[in-house]
C-alpha cells in the first residue's frame, strides 16, 4: 500500500474541511495509506504551482520524512501545475479528478461502465500530453536539446490524434450498448410498471437500502442477487434494477444508481449520463442521505445539482435521512411529509419507507373493469402480468378483468373499459 500525503488550498470555502475529509476517503478507497494532511490558506491558488513557495518547501520536507510516494491534491490541476509540482517535489502528483477516475476504473463491472470510464480518462489525459510528461510520453534520455524537444512535440501530436481516435471508437461502441439499454428501457416503460430510483451521495447507504427494502416490505423478487455494499466511497458503480412484487400483486421497479460526490468530474458526468438514465426516467426518486454526517445538507445540494444537470431535477422525490441510529437521542423512524428519518438496517424504517413509496407511485391507481376480446389476448396477458388484478372471468365476448391501473395505463387501455350502468 503506497503512502500518500493529501493537500489542499483553503480559499475561504465553507466546504473545504469536508472536502478534505472526503479526499482522504477517496484515497483510502483507492488503497492508499494517508500519512499526512497539509493545507494552506490562500485567497487565490497560484497559476503555476497551485501552492505558495513556502508551503511547497514544507510539503517536500513532509514527503521526505514520511517516505510518501504520492501527493494527492484536492482540486483538478492544470497540466502545467502537475508538471511544475512533480519537478519541484520530485514525486508523483495526482489531482482529485484523476483519483476519482482511477477508482471508477477499478470498480466498473459492466461493459457500459468500463467504456464510460475509459472515455472519461482519455478526455482527462488529452490536454495533459506534453513532451516532458512521464505519464503519456516516455522519452529516452538525452541532452534535452531543440532536436529532442521538437521530436517530443511531434510525438505529443501523434498521441493526441491517437486519443481522439480511441475516444471516437469507444463512443461508437458505447452507442451500440446504449441501443440495447434503450430497448430494455422501452420494454420496461411498455410494461406500465412504476420506476423508483435510489440516488444520492456515495456511501450514504443506497445499496444497503436496495438490499434490505424488499424483505422489509414483503416483496418478492425475480432476482435475489444482492448488490455489493461496503463502508467506502463508490463501492458500486453499475446501475442495478429489480422488479418488486408486493403481496397485493402490485409491482414496481427499483434501481440502485452510481453515487454522487462533491466536484464529480465533468468528464464522468458526461460519460455516465446513460448510466444515470434510470434516474432520469424514474417516476420517483429516493434521495438517500447520510444523516449522521455533519455535511449532509451539502450532500443534498450536490445530489440536486447533478440531478438537475442530467435532466432529473423535477422528478418527485422522497428524502431518506439514513443512519439516524448513529445520532444520540434521535427518534426514528420518523416521517415528515416526503422526508423519512431512520436506518436502512431497521426493518420498521424500511416498512414506513415502503408505505411512502407506495403512496407516491400508486396514488393515481384506479379500480376499473375491462372487457378484452379474445383476439387481443396479449393485452389481457399484459394487464394480468403487470397490474394488480382483483378478479377475471371469461365471457362470450372476451376476458372481463377487474384491476387497479395507473393513470398512464388507464389512458392506454381506455378503449377496453366497461362503462358503468
Amino acid at each position: 500500500m503506497k503512502k500518500v500525503i493529501i493537500a489542499g488550498v483553503d480559499n475561504k470555502d465553507p466546504r473545504f474541511l469536508s472536502q478534505m475529509a472526503e479526499l482522504k476517503g477517496l484515497a483510502v478507497a483507492d488503497d492508499f495509506e494517508v500519512v499526512k494532511q497539509i493545507t494552506q490558506k490562500l485567497d487565490h491558488r497560484l497559476a503555476g504551482t497551485y501552492f505558495g513557495h513556502g508551503k511547497l518547501s514544507e510539503i517536500k520536507d513532509e514527503i521526505s520524512q514520511a517516505e510518501a510516494e504520492v501527493l494527492i491534491v484536492n482540486d483538478e490541476l492544470s497540466p502545467t501545475q502537475i508538471r511544475n509540482l512533480e519537478k519541484i517535489l520530485q514525486t508523483s502528483v495526482i489531482d482529485r479528478t484523476e483519483l476519482i477516475l482511477e477508482i471508477f476504473k477499478r470498480r466498473a463491472r459492466t461493459k457500459e461502465a468500463k467504456i464510460q470510464v475509459e472515455i472519461a480518462q482519455l478526455q482527462y489525459e488529452m490536454p495533459r500530453i506534453h513532451p516532458s510528461a512521464q505519464r503519456l510520453d516516455q522519452q529516452g534520455g538525452g541532452g534535452g536539446g531543440l532536436h529532442n524537444r521538437g521530436a517530443g512535440e511531434t510525438k505529443s501530436e501523434i498521441n493526441r490524434r491517437t486519443i481522439v481516435k480511441q475516444i471516437s471508437e469507444l463512443k461508437n461502441r458505447l452507442k451500440k450498448v446504449e441501443l440495447i439499454h434503450q430497448t430494455q428501457s422501452e420494454q420496461r416503460a411498455q410494461s406500465g410498471l412504476p420506476s423508483v430510483a435510489l440516488v444520492g451521495y456515495t456511501n450514504a447507504g443506497k445499496s444497503t437500502t436496495f438490499n434490505n427494502l424488499p424483505p422489509a416490505i414483503g416483496a418478492s423478487l425475480r432476482s435475489k442477487e444482492p448488490v455489493f455494499s461496503a463502508n467506502m466511497l463508490f463501492a458500486t458503480l453499475d446501475t442495478t434494477i429489480k422488479s418488486l412484487r408486493l403481496t397485493d400483486q402490485r409491482e414496481f421497479l427499483l434501481s440502485d444508481t452510481v453515487g454522487f460526490i462533491t466536484g464529480l468530474p465533468h468528464q464522468l458526468i458526461e460519460s455516465f449520463k446513460t448510466t444515470l438514465q434510470e434516474a432520469k426516467d424514474a417516476d420517483l426518486l429516493i434521495n438517500v442521505v447520510d444523516y449522521a454526517d455533519p455535511n449532509c445538507e451539502e450532500m443534498i445540494t450536490t445530489t440536486q445539482k447533478v440531478l438537475a444537470e442530467i435532466g432529473a431535477g423535477e422528478i418527485p422525490m422522497i428524502t431518506f435521512y439514513n443512519k439516524a441510529d448513529l445520532l444520540p437521542d434521535q427518534v426514528y423512524p420518523l416521517i415528515k411529509d416526503n422526508n423519512i428519518f431512520g436506518s436502512a438496517n431497521d426493518s420498521e424504517t424500511l416498512k414506513q419507507l415502503g408505505q411512502l413509496i407506495i403512496k407516491n407511485i400508486f396514488g393515481d391507481f384506479k379500480e376499473v373493469t375491462l372487457l378484452i376480446p379474445f383476439d387481443q389476448g396479449e393485452v389481457a396477458s399484459q394487464i394480468m402480468a403487470n397490474y394488480p388484478v382483483i378478479s377475471y372471468e371469461y365471457l362470450a365476448e372476451g376476458t372481463k378483468i377487474l384491476a387497479n391501473l395507473s393513470l398512464a395505463a388507464q389512458g392506454r387501455f381506455q378503449k377496453f373499459f366497461v362503462k358503468s350502468n
